[in-house]
């Protein structure tokens, strides 16, 4: 019988490419694309299933056993593998590797009564085994080109291995730095947190999704996940609607108008709903108002969790709040597999929600080949050819060196001489292998990045030694996905002979900072310090010699007054992959001349928390002769650095800036920069805008535009930006957009603290 059905379902479910009716039908209002004849196929797929298979479809498994050894005998791993041969698995998540992926594969399309391929999911969040610098640093480049193609790059190489689909990106907007997963994303701003998911999305999914070479993307998480309380993982969300339309939803929804595939709910809760059963967020916002037309998966036992956040009293009733609120597919909690089926058959759930649901997953499976060829990822010997190869690495060195943002250079004593100069390297992070790939690298090697010790030598102008000065993390202590990092905070029995090299030395360079698996999901801090024994180290350093260069590796902001005070030059190196120690040390050597700007504010004291720029003003704003305003009484309210701040080797100036309203809701925006220095440069420009009255109170500044622009010393160029009516709205707290007439000020410079200003007035 399952051989006959087979055949049934290879005639009517054929690929897109070999049909003759190959309609297409747009939705003009959100630019969907839907393929008729892939509908068609769904539907007749639909009508042959039964109500067990679709719930199937709904239903992800983590990776049970190895699929190319022997099959599971007893207990849960037995269970899964039944549930797999009887089709009541739709996709697996954490299997890789072509032998394991196509193992799997053949018994869902040859042991299954219908056939249906599954898909296989991953974590690819900065790269596949070729590690590129984390999102956030990433971020820091403000080059969407180059992030679009490091997702192209961990896409090809992650299809290599037989996957065609990765939980990412993280598109949350955040604004503690408490919270382990800033390390993740695109930093505190919507605006340009939108552009860069977009990029992402872009990379991933590329313009055809059906190539094996790409794999279809995951927006998560829907919605308001960054903004958890005291930044502690899997914490409770409360905030106003203002913000949620504003500053939260507007990333998602330009990945939704981009054509995302898939979307992932979030562990928090928001006005007292679980997002995992949010009707609200899942079907109101995403599927209604933005016509989404992929599926939506739970994060990681998600639906179960509704029990624990006491809002189903039982699995059974989380499985129906979680289906009826939009959740097409269940990670890891067997909720619907367990449960589905009777809700159904007893009418507590229509399988009408089944039926769309299961159609959104069966469109994503078509759209990326799977039915046409289950095995298309499959393919050992790309695999081989694929895995590591020489462009990912190049293109990796070149994205770390843009992601780096220099913060301090007093005297100019960056970039460092490559001539006679002695030159000491302190810190058990510059000479780490491991630490550099950062966190969300389930698939790397341990010990594949260059280290900066290893960088430096490749330079052999100069006298360069080491000392580690301290241990980071207490030695031989566990570090994994699933340890606490244990820090050294009493360890200082090696300072002797850090002191002694720095003593000798010309320059030294302090590599400090956070563990790689101190950042990272359910890798919350209450201190955003230097961690350990570092900044005793960096004191007692300063004290013997005062020409240090600290290089920072950190997957979150750090708050470091006294480093700023005192060292004359500091670099944020981040957490940049398996080139980091290459990248870092031609920047400080002058081969690469930084342009990064940092795509989050970085506090001066964990005070301050949460710290962004695009604040309101308040009613107090300032001081007014007494203690009654908005401040604090032991600290100031301005951030150590902020948002959108880098430097260079070289200096820019801006000025002629022109402003002018060109029609309704329209205004045009020149301004001449200059390259003041002595090298060639490249700068972000940014546009900032403030809105001075409206019916719902704008923020002090809105980034509104940004350009990359490099310039030779002495070399002018005037760009443009055009304002419409998409940068001058907002959202009221019915979610209506509005461009309401007033005035604005325009702010163009080269961080969120640009002074150069102009007005315009919308009628």
């Amino acid at each position: 019988m399952r051989k006959i059905l087979l055949i049934f379902v290879t005639i009517a479910f054929c690929s897109c490419k070999k049909s003759n009716t190959n309609y297409q039908t747009s939705d003009a209002m959100n630019n969907i694309t839907v393929d008729t004849s892939i509908e068609r196929k769904i539907d007749s797929l639909l009508k042959i299933m039964t109500l067990e298979e679709k719930v199937g479809q709904m239903n992800q498994y983590n990776g049970f056993w190895d699929a190319t050894g022997p099959v599971p005998k007893k207990g849960n791993q037995a269970e899964k593998y039944e549930d797999l041969k009887k089709g009541l698995v739709g996709s697996m998540l954490n299997v890789r590797g072509v032998k394991q992926v196509k193992a799997l594969q053949k018994i869902a399309v040859e042991e299954t009564r219908l056939g249906i391929p599954l898909i296989f999911g991953f974590d690819v969040i900065h790269g596949f085994k070729t590690i590129a610098p984390i999102p956030l640093a990433e971020s820091a480049s403000w080059d969407l080109e180059i992030i679009e193609k490091s997702a192209k790059n961990a896409a090809e190489e992650a299809a290599a291995a037989g996957l065609n689909w990765t939980f990412a990106p993280m598109i949350d907007i955040y604004r503690d730095a408490r919270w382990g997963r800033v390390m993740e994303g695109g930093g505190e701003d919507p605006y340009l947190g939108a552009k860069i998911a977009v990029a992402r999305v872009h990379g991933f999914q590329g313009d055809d999704l059906s190539s094996s070479k790409t794999i279809a993307a995951c927006a998560k998480h829907f919605a308001a996940y960054g903004f958890i309380e005291s930044g502690r993982e899997y914490n409770t969300v409360d905030i106003g609607t203002s913000t949620l339309y504003n500053t939260v939803f507007p990333p998602f929804k330009e990945v939704a108008d981009a054509g995302v595939k898939t979307f992932m709910n979030a562990f928090n809760e928001l006005n007292g709903i679980p997002a995992t059963a949010d009707t609200f967020l899942q079907r109101e916002i995403l599927k209604k108002d933005w016509n989404f037309k992929g599926f939506v998966i739970s994060d990681w036992g998600s639906i179960g969790e509704l029990v624990s956040h006491g809002y189903a009293k039982d699995l059974k009733k989380a499985a129906e709040l979680a289906v009826k609120a939009g959740s097409d597919m269940d990670m890891e909690s067997s909720a619907y597999v367990e449960e589905l089926v009777s809700l159904v058959e007893e009418g507590t759930v229509d399988e009408k929600l089944l039926d769309d649901a299961v159609r959104r997953i069966l469109r994503v499976k078509y759209e990326l080949g799977l039915f046409e060829d289950p095995y298309r990822y499959c393919n050992e010997q790309n695999e081989q050819e694929v895995t590591g190869k020489k462009q990912f690495h190049e293109d990796a060195l070149d994205i770390a060196k843009k992601s780096i943002v220099l913060l301090k250079n007093e005297n100019d004593l960056l970039p460092i001489k490559k001539q006679g100069v002695k030159v000491a390297i302190i810190g058990a992070l510059a000479n780490d292998k491991t630490s550099p790939l950062g966190n969300w690298r389930l698939a790397a090697k341990e010990g594949t990045a260059i280290s900066v010790v290893e960088g430096f030598q490749k330079y052999d102008g100069n006298s360069v030694n080491y000392a580690k000065g301290a241990d980071l993390v207490i030695p031989n202590t566990e570090i994994s996905m699933v340890q606490e990092v244990q820090v050294n905070t009493t360890d200082t029995s090696e300072f002797g002979e850090a002191l002694s090299l720095a003593k000798k030395s010309d320059v030294v360079v302090m590599v400090l900072g956070e563990h790689g698996m101190q950042s990272g999901e359910a890798r919350s801090r209450s201190t955003i310090d230097l961690p350990g024994v570092q900044q005793q180290l960096l004191e007692e350093v300063y004290k013997v010699n005062k020409n240090i260069v600290l290089v920072l590796m950190n997957g979150r902001p750090l708050a470091f007054p006294w480093a700023k005070e005192h060292v004359p030059a500091i670099v944020e190196a981040w957490q940049l992959g398996v080139e980091s120690g290459n990248a870092i040390a031609q920047v400080l050597y002058g081969d690469y001349n930084p342009s990064g700007k940092l795509p989050m504010t970085f506090p001066k004291s964990l005070g301050q928390v949460p710290l962004y720029y695009n604040h309101k003003n308040t009613g107090r704003p300032v001081r007014d002769g007494n203690v009654f305003w908005s401040h604090y009484s032991d600290e100031t309210n301005e951030p150590l650095y902020p948002f959108g701040y880098g430097l260079s080797y070289t200096q820019f100036s801006y000025d002629n800036l022109n402003v002018n309203v060109v029609g309704e809701n329209e205004v045009q925006v020149s301004v001449k920069i200059t390259n003041t220095g002595k090298v060639k440069g490249k700068e972000v420009a940014q546009l900032y805008i403030h809105d001075e009255y409206a019916s719902v109170t704008r923020p002090i500044r809105e980034l509104k535009g940004f350009e990359l622009i490099e310039l030779e010393p002495r070399e002018s160029k005037t760009i443009e930006f055009k304002l419409t009516e998409k940068e001058l709205g907002f959202y009221n707290n019915k979610g209506e957009f509005l461009v309401e007439p007033g005035k604005f000020n325009v702010f163009v410079g080269g961080d969120s603290k640009a002074d150069l200003t102009n007005t315009f007035t919308l009628k």
